[in-house]
Formats: structure tokens, C-alpha cells, sequence
């Protein structure tokens, strides 16, 4: 009957076989990611499948890895699902999360097979869930009291970070950049003030932190190469003039001077366009799009630096740090705000030039330059990188921390195995299920290491 309603070669699981198509699928996905677990985590090839762009790229990042990969599995899609939200509000713990929660479909599709109810199951594991929450929670320690103790917490929390990490080797140094950039923040943690920029060459170590937010584009030619009480015109606006913006018109002329009457009014125009954004007396205007050259002629002759193809993020950023507000027209220049900063200026990084924006109005704003040998490299320290200061600003929210290295998972096992004996029913076997899924973490950490989980156990 049910095929009636459905499109031709729609097929419908029900019972038994949907049950296992979702195990199947979850625990798979679960598996992909167990080996990228820990610091010894292994790496993956990920290779484009695009017959136009077959670009690699090398992570151990889960939520990398599964975006990347192509689904058609329900239970799997969950999961992808699950790693891109904790991407998204912490920042780290992908893979963590998907091995954990791929543990957890192990076990109970162990007990579906003793014909024990999900909803059973389900029950179990909240009781579960609020005996671990409660045991974490009981084992935190809060330093945000002590200044100097705090930051080495912060410091060490950054490391752990970045122990399964490209930049393991180096993870000292990248730690303390990531300590320096998030206590900038004032509390504030807003990533947007935290520049990342790569290099190409040079080595990872050569990475550093510079208390200035830099910006890599080019100043106008004949241009002013350094500005100091920059008053800054942030702008998304049209600077061209060399066609009509008008899809498929036509213009028809008599005569060529008809033709150069119509760039001379263009041209006006223009002029008059340039005229407003002067009158708002900057000294460096910044636009989104690009600007020809007539428009950076006028800057030129009227001493303005101008700087084009600021992208969207860069433009959204700029106007974070500098305090300023991106404008696109220009008739009220009393309405708008100037973005402020002490010094803008061009320099070196190996051997291309970018601009430095040194004493932003909003004092917290500045630039990680990361160097390295490949964009690969480049691209995965970014990865890591990113995912330290996530964690950071997650701490300094929230200033509890716990141990790591497994030692929590097994903390949180042993106060639910405790609670085990007192409770009745099938659900004291859910129970003892979530707590061998939160061990399995520490053992997956210590065979992706080379060691033998059972032989450590026994010890």
C-alpha cells in the first residue's frame, strides 16, 4: 500500500533491518574517526572527488573528515550532525564526541538483542548521564580567582589541545600564542578579533604573534605608505565606471563624440562619487570591492591611502577592531563612524607585503601569522590553531577544568558502576552499558599510541 504514495525505486526498512541499517551506519562513521583519536592519533588523505578539482588535504580534525565525507545512511548523517554542532559551539572534541557516541550504539545494540526495550535503554542512560555530570562536575577545580594560575591552566589546556595536533612538535609555542591572543580578549571572546594569517615558507616555529591586525592587500600606486591617527572610511561600494551596469542595454550614437560625452558623464560621476568620500575627512579608505583607476587616482592626488578587495570577513573584521561601521553610501557623512587606529602602515612577512594596522581602537585585536613549509602544513596549523583558541574562550566562559587523558571518562564510569547495584530493573543494565562505552575512550587513546589497552588494564 505504502508504495502507492512513494516515487518509483524508494524502498522502506522497517523493523529488524532499519534497527540494523542504523547501527551499521553510525558505528561506521564511529570507526572512520576512532584512529584519529589522541595524540597519537593517525592522519588522513582526504581527496575531492570533483572531476575539476581533486585538491588533497591531510587532517586529523573529525569534523574535517566528515564533512568531507558522502552519506546516504540516516543514523550516519545524525552523527555528522552531532561533531559539526560541537565544531561549532566548542570548537574541539569532534572526533571525541562521534567515538563516544558510537560506543554507545555498540552497547545498546547489544541490548536490543537481549530484547530490551530503547526506551528502557534510554532510561537507563539518563540516569546515567546525571551520575557522570555530577561526578565531573564534583572532580572540577576553578582557578579564575588567582591571575597566575589560571593562565598556566589555560596554558596546559592549550597543549593538551594541541597534542593531537600537526603542531604537536611545536605545541609549546603555539600554546602560548594561543594563551597570548585569548587573554588580548579582555574577556570578551569575540574570535573576530583574532587575525590568522598564512605564509608560505619558513618553518612552523617561525610562527608568531604580532599585537597588530594585518591585512594582506596591496595600497594604491603613488599612495601614502604609512598613516599615522589613521581615520579609517570602511566601504562596500562600486568604484568603476567602465560599463553600463544595466544586463543587455544598449546604447546607440551618432557620432564618437557622442561616445566620449557618455564616459566624460560616467567619469563625472565618479568624481562626484570620490568628492563625498572625501568630504568625510579620512585618510585611508578601505573597500570591499575593488577600486579602478580613476577613483584611486583622486585618493592619490588627495593623499588617501586606499585599499581594495577587502573580502566580506576581512571588511566584517576591520569594522569590529577599528570601531568602525561599513558604509555604502555616502550623502550624510555626519551619520557615519570612522574606524580608528594609531598606525597604519606597510610591511615585510618573508617576502611579501601586507598592511599592519598597529593600535586599533578596540586594544585587543591582533594578527597569528603562521608560517610553514606546504599550504597543507599552513592549512592544518590553522585547523589546530583554531581549535586551541575555541577552547580557550570556552574556558575563560566557563573557568572549571578537569583532567585529562581518559581519567575523567573513567572517573564518570566508576561513580555510575557504584550506582549500579542499587538499581533495579533492566535499566541497572543500560547503566553498566554507558559505562564501559565511557572506557572504551581511554583504551582507543591508548591503542592508537601503540600500547595494549588490555595489558594496561591489568596492571
Amino acid at each position: 500500500m505504502e508504495q502507492a504514495f512513494m516515487h518509483e525505486g524508494t524502498s522502506v526498512d522497517k523493523g529488524e533491518n532499519a534497527r540494523l541499517s542504523s547501527f551499521i551506519g553510525a558505528i561506521a562513521i564511529a570507526d572512520l574517526v576512532k584512529t584519529t583519536l589522541g595524540p597519537k592519533g593517525m592522519d588522513k588523505i582526504l581527496q575531492k572527488v570533483n572531476p575539476e578539482d581533486q585538491s588533497i588535504s591531510v587532517t586529523n580534525d573529525g569534523a574535517t573528515i566528515l564533512k568531507s565525507v558522502l552519506l546516504d545512511n540516516a543514523a550516519a548523517k545524525v552523527l555528522v550532525d552531532i561533531a559539526k554542532v560541537q565544531d561549532d559551539e566548542v570548537g574541539d572534541g569532534t572526533t571525541s564526541v562521534t567515538v563516544l557516541c558510537g560506543e554507545l550504539l555498540r552497547e545498546a545494540e547489544k541490548l536490543v538483542n537481549m530484547r530490551i526495550h530503547p526506551q528502557t535503554i534510554a532510561e537507563g542512560w539518563r540516569l546515567a548521564k546525571t551520575l557522570s555530570i555530577d561526578a565531573l562536575t564534583a572532580s572540577s577545580v576553578d582557578n579564575s580567582g588567582d591571575d597566575e594560575a589560571f593562565r598556566a591552566d589555560l596554558f596546559r589546556i592549550a597543549k593538551t589541545t594541541l597534542s593531537s595536533k600537526l603542531v604537536n612538535w611545536q605545541k609549546d609555542h603555539f600554546a602560548h600564542l594561543a594563551v597570548e591572543a585569548v587573554m588580548r580578549l579582555k574577556g570578551s571572546n569575540n574570535l573576530d578579533h583574532i587575525q590568522i594569517l598564512k605564509k608560505a615558507g619558513g618553518q612552523l616555529r617561525d610562527s608568531y604573534l604580532d599585537t597588530g591586525f594585518l591585512l594582506d592587500k596591496k595600497i594604491g600606486v603613488g599612495q601614502p605608505r604609512r598613516v599615522e591617527n589613521a581615520k579609517i572610511l570602511l566601504a562596500n561600494t562600486s568604484m568603476d565606471t567602465d560599463k553600463i551596469k544595466v544586463y543587455g542595454a544598449k546604447v546607440k550614437v551618432e557620432s564618437m563624440t557622442k561616445v566620449a560625452e557618455i564616459e566624460e558623464a560616467e567619469k563625472d560621476k565618479m568624481r562626484a562619487k570620490c568628492a563625498k568620500i572625501i568630504a568625510h575627512k579620512c585618510n585611508v579608505f578601505i573597500n570591499r570591492q575593488l577600486i579602478y583607476n580613476l577613483p584611486e587616482s583622486i585618493f592619490t592626488a588627495e593623499k588617501i591611502m586606499a585599499i581594495e578587495h577587502a573580502d566580506f570577513d576581512g571588511i566584517e573584521r576591520l569594522a569590529a577592531v577599528t570601531g568602525g561601521e561599513v558604509t555604502s553610501t555616502f550623502d550624510h557623512p555626519e551619520l557615519v563612524t570612522l574606524g580608528e587606529c594609531d598606525l597604519v602602515e606597510e610591511v615585510m612577512i618573508g617576502e611579501d607585503k601586507v598592511i599592519r594596522l598597529s593600535g586599533c581602537k578596540m586594544g585587543e585585536a591582533c594578527t597569528i601569522v603562521l608560517r610553514g613549509a606546504s599550504s597543507h602544513v599552513l592549512d592544518e596549523a590553522e585547523r589546530s590553531l583554531h581549535d586551541a583558541l575555541c577552547i580557550l574562550t570556552s574556558t575563560v566562559r566557563d573557568p572549571r577544568r578537569v583532567y585529562g587523558g581518559g581519567c575523567t571518562e573513567v572517573l564518570m564510569a566508576q561513580a555510575v558502576d557504584e550506582a549500579v547495584p542499587g538499581t533495579a530493573g533492566k535499566k541497572a543494565l543500560a547503566m553498566s552499558s554507558f559505562a564501559k562505552a565511557l572506557r572504551q575512550l581511554p583504551s582507543i587513546v591508548a591503542d592508537n599510541g601503540g600500547d595494549d589497552s588490555a595489558e594496561l588494564i591489568t596492571r
